[in-house]
């Protein structure tokens, strides 16, 4: 038997305004590529989300269009497009969007949209687009 390594994937562009464009639903993160043990994914958001943490986890959400509020325990940042935020793992956040919101986020594959919480809006298997 053969040691037979398996091509390497080829390279894929994403368009983020076509990739946006190609869904409506809101609060569900949609994987767009993955990098290593990491994945890049797309989410619309409008409103505010559920406060949360991520045990293992740290997560960057990058503002494409729209206003976004990190509501932190010790004070909110507002990101802003074009800005970006990473939320250390351990650390309670509740992501408000004060003006409809295209976000990427990049996090480890096994992060939980809605981290140490179960609601109505924890995706456990994000669609891939």
């Amino acid at each position: 038997m053969t040691d037979q390594k398996q091509p390497a994937p080829a390279p894929r562009k994403v368009n983020l305004s076509a990739a946006f464009a190609g869904f409506s639903d809101t609060w569900s993160p949609k994987v767009a590529g993955d990098i290593n043990d990491m994945q890049l994914k797309l989410v619309k958001l409008t409103g505010a989300f559920v406060w949360h943490h991520h045990e293992a986890e740290d997560e960057l959400f990058l503002v494409v269009n729209g206003r976004m509020r990190m509501c932190l325990r010790d004070g909110d940042v507002t990101v802003l497009p074009g800005e970006f935020i990473i939320i250390p793992r351990g650390v309670e956040h509740c992501p408000v969007a004060e003006e409809d919101c295209e976000v990427v986020l990049l996090e480890p594959t096994t992060t939980s949209n809605t981290g140490n919480v179960r609601e109505a809006r924890t995706v456990d298997k994000p669609e891939r687009i």
